[in-house]
Order: structure tokens, then sequence, then C-alpha cells
């Protein structure tokens, strides 16, 4: 099979920011500061390192339901601070650095791996390897260790409240908020089929993964009521995804707007009978695979990131550079679903660092009039980081860096120029380096995840396909093979741009792989035109109980 090329010219492009780039963003700096403040009054700045372990889990489940982000939260403390842990007491038992740096890289597969295993999102694994990866070189004696980890726990449990806060506000945002951008990207998509005669591929993409995500995140909320409003809002934007034609792009914007406020939920004027969600109520009782069945597949990606790290670190350790974990994460920011993405990583994560080494330079004699002014700057730097990644990786490190080197100087003052040389050597070595060792280690498995992913498409479509062939399928059974092929459908699309960007692999079923679209997409506009008949039954009814 021909390798994928490695682009360059969209690598560096900006997006929208994110929709909720500000809930992270505020969030991390209340998170920080009052740790920060404190320690800074009691003269033991110094100690900031291991609360800032605690304090950066702010960063997590943003877009989770308050439920479901209490539990997240909870497992991404204890994870932070489980592999603090672990760090600290291997910085106090050995002053190896190849056996350190060893340690620091399978540490930062077992986060890779269960990061991506649990579907914890941004920012993922990259800082958790962060704490535990400097951890490992932190001055450190055995008995010092419980006191240091408690203190990380503590600010751990502050960010879990800053974070929770929100809902006593909005107890039902984040759920309202993925609904609103689902029915936003459906109308989008609505409207461009309209205008051309043409299949928008890109554009029923990602209304279909933003409707997908939204399904997850109101399955995952809690309250009957206000869940069933949603799910019947997101049926009416995947109606607009199988039958264009038959929607309002309008009305679908205005319901989000709608969302988007504190005003009631928006209550269709279509009778849609309870009977319709029943599917949905199903797939929510069954809940998805277990996690074990999710490791499996991500063997090869584990391998690589224990690898490249593990010879990122010994590359800077063998070039004499003061800090080898600077190299070891800069590699494991590096991975992601295939080698072409893992390539447009590197390239954001050396621009961003070569630039963000020029705004440190800047900002140096600044932090250096007084240490209040250093923590000022810090947090200024944690908002700016999390206002700028959503629209691109590069932008944010601008921030990051600029900031992990200031973290440096909480205890003392560092040599300035010392600092900047060994932040460039150790980015391009483990960029360069990581890279190579995502070549090296190839995953074959992205191929058969995409026949199973082929196969489980054209099952669901088979088996939607039957309903529809029944004279009168109950509208039940109907919404929950509609919902079994749309998410089908979307994992489908999912796993095939993941294996059409690694390389080292048998050709790939691409014509199969667009048949089963096709075909899917079919059947979803029948199942939904049938849906829209038994829908104008029922109202047909109401109408005449009402008269």
């Amino acid at each position: 099979m021909p390798r994928p090329r490695l682009p360059l010219a969209d690598v560096l492009r900006l997006d929208r920011p994110s929709d909720i780039w500000f809930k992270p963003a505020l969030s991390v700096v209340v998170a920080v500061a009052l740790p920060n403040l404190l320690l800074l009054a009691l003269g033991r700045l110094d100690l900031a390192v291991y609360t800032m372990a605690g304090s950066l889990c702010a960063l997590y489940a943003h877009n989770r339901p308050y439920e479901a982000r209490a539990r997240v939260l909870a497992w991404v403390v204890l994870g932070m601070v489980g592999g603090l842990a672990v760090a600290l007491v291997a910085a106090s038992l050995t002053d190896s650095a190849v056996v350190l740096v060893t340690v620091g890289a399978l540490l930062a597969a077992a986060q890779k791996v269960l990061c991506d295993a649990t579907r914890l999102g941004p920012p993922a694994n990259v800082i958790l390897a962060f704490i535990s990866s400097a951890s490992l070189f932190l001055p450190q004696t055995l008995g010092q260790v419980p006191g240091h980890v408690a203190l990380a726990l503590g600010a751990g449990a502050w960010a879990w409240l800053v974070c929770m806060a929100p809902g006593l506000l909005r107890p039902h945002g984040p759920e309202r908020r993925a609904t609103a951008h689902a029915l936003t990207l459906a109308a989008a998509h609505a409207e461009q089929t309209r205008s051309d005669s043409h299949t928008h591929s890109h554009s029923r993409t990602s209304a279909a993964a933003a409707v997908h995500a939204a399904w997850q995140t109101v399955m995952s909320a809690h309250g009957d009521t206000t869940r069933r409003a949603l799910e019947r809002l997101l049926i009416r934007a995947e109606v607009a995804l199988a039958a264009p034609a038959d929607s309002d792009p309008a009305r679908l914007r205005a319901w989000a707007r709608d969302l988007r406020g504190t005003a009631p939920l928006p209550r269709p004027d279509d009778h849609l009978d309870d009977d319709e969600l029943t599917g949905a109520e199903a797939e929510r009782a069954v809940g998805g695979a277990p996690l074990r069945r999710r490791l499996g597949p991500l063997a090869p990606i584990a391998v690589r990131t224990a690898l490249g790290c593990a010879l990122a670190g010994y590359a800077s350790l063998a070039l004499g550079v003061g800090r080898p974990y600077w190299a070891l994460v800069t590699a494991a920011s590096l991975y992601q679903a295939n080698v072409t993405l893992t390539w447009n990583r590197a390239v954001q994560r050396v621009v961003g660092n070569l630039a963000g080494v020029l705004v440190f330079a800047a900002l140096v004699p600044l932090t250096r009039v007084h240490q209040v002014a250093l923590v000022l700057v810090c947090l200024a730097l944690n908002f700016g980081a999390e206002a700028l990644i959503s629209r691109n990786y590069w932008l944010g490190s601008v921030c990051v860096t600029p900031m992990a080197l200031l973290i440096t100087e909480f205890a003392q003052y560092q040599d300035s120029g010392r600092l900047i040389t060994e932040r460039v050597v150790d980015t391009l070595v483990g960029a360069a380096v990581g890279f190579v060792a995502a070549i090296a280690v190839t995953n074959r498995r992205a191929g058969d995840r995409l026949g199973h992913a082929l196969t489980a498409v054209e099952e669901a479509r088979d088996r939607a396909a039957r309903l529809l062939a029944a004279p009168h399928p109950a509208p039940a059974a109907l919404e929950q093979a509609r919902r079994g092929l749309a998410a089908a459908l979307v994992d489908l699309r999912a796993t095939a741009e993941a294996a059409a960007g690694e390389w080292w692999q048998r050709a790939l079923p691409e014509e199969r792989v667009v048949t089963a679209e096709q075909s899917a997409h079919r059947t979803l506009a029948a199942t939904v035109r049938r849906q829209g008949l038994h829908l104008a039954y029922t109202h047909a009814r109401a109408e005449d109980v009402r008269r």
C-alpha cells in the first residue's frame, strides 16, 4: 500500500475556537490560583510543583454531564496522584537517570492507553505524562513522599469542586450545549445539501459525529424529563442528516439558540410518541463495550509510546541535557490515531515550542521582579493556553511552553539561557525520535478494526432493512435499529480515517467502505421516512382527540 502523504500546508491552520473554551480556561485559573497564592503567602512556593498536579485536573471532563463529570474527575485526580506517587517513590529510590527515564516511558505508555480506552478526551494523557515525568527528576526522599502526595490530593479535591460548581446554576448545561452543537451542524448540513445536488460528505461526517457525541452525553445524564426532551431534539437532528429535504434548518438553529441560553427546553410541535425513544433507552441500559475489550487494539500505540518516550529520553541524556523529561513528554504528546496525525502533531509541537521559548525570554524580566509577578504570569499563561489550544495545538503551546519553563523557577531562579537551550534541544530530539518510533512500530490492527467496523455497519443495515420490510414494525425496534446504524456509521468513518493515515499495512477495502456508507445512508433515510409516517399518524390521532 502506498504511504500516506505527510502534509504541511494545513497543519498550522487555525480553526474556530471551541464552544466552551472559557470553561477549562477559567476553571484551571481558579484551581491553580488558590493553592499557589496560599503557598506564596506561606513562603513555600517551592511546593507548588506538587499542588499543580492536582490543580491541572480542572482541565478535564467539561463536556460531560455533572453526574458523569463527578465520577470522571474523581478518577482523573486519583490517576494523576497515583502517577505522581509512583514517580516520587522512584525518584527517592534511585539517582540513575536511565532508570528514571525508563519508568517515565512506561508510565507515559500506561497513561496513553488508559486515556484512549476510556475516551477521556482533551488534554488526555499529555498533562498526566508531564506531571509524572517531571516529578521523576525532583530531589526527593522517601519520607517526603506522603506529604507531597497529600498536597497534590488536596489540590485535586479543590479542582474537583471548581469543576462541579457551575452545576449549581445550570445543572443540565453540558447536555444542552452538546445537543445545540448537534442541531447547528445538522442545520448546516441540510442547507449545504439543498444548495448543491451532490452530497456534502464532510458536513455530513462532522454533523453525524456531533450527533453521536451528543447522544453519548445525553444518555449519561440524569433526569428523565430533561433527557427525554433533549432526545427528541436529537432525533430531529438525525432526521436532518438522513433526509435533509424534509428538515427546516431555521427551526433547528432556533432550537439550538434556546438550548444555549437559560430559556425553557424547546418542545417540538410534532407529537413524538415515547415509544420512539425506547431504542435510546435500550442502548442506555446496555452501555458501552467493556474496558478490557477496548484495551486490546491499543497495544501498538502502547509500544509506540513506551519505545518513543524511552528513546527520546535516552537521546536527551546522551546529549547532556539536564532535563530529559522534556524530550520524553514531547514524544508522549505526539502519538495520535495514526502516523499522519502523529506527523501533524509533531510539526505543531515544534512550532509552538520554538515560539514559546521566545515568549519565555520576553517574560523572564517581568517574572523576576517579585514572586507575585511569577504566579500571576503563570495564571495568565494557563488561561491563554486553554483559550488558544482549541484553535490549533501549536497556538496553545505558545503559552504552555513558557508556563512549563516558569514553573521550574518556583523553587529558585534558573539560568534562562540554559533553560531555553535545553528546551529547544529536547523539543527537537523528542519530536524526531518520537516520530521515528511511530513509523517503526507498525499498527496492522488498524486494518483489522476497519474490517470489524465494516461488518458492524453491514449487519446494522441488514437489521434495519428487515424491519423496514415488515408491514408494521414496532416504533421502538425501528428506532433502536436506526440509532444502532447511525452509531456504526460514525465508528466506520472514524476507523477508516485512522486506518487511511497508517503506514505499512495491506491495502484497505476503500470501495467496500464507500458502498457500505452509501447503502447505510439510504437505509437511514428510509427509516426516517417510515418514522415520519408514524409521526404523522400520531399527530393526526392527537388532533382527533382534541376535537
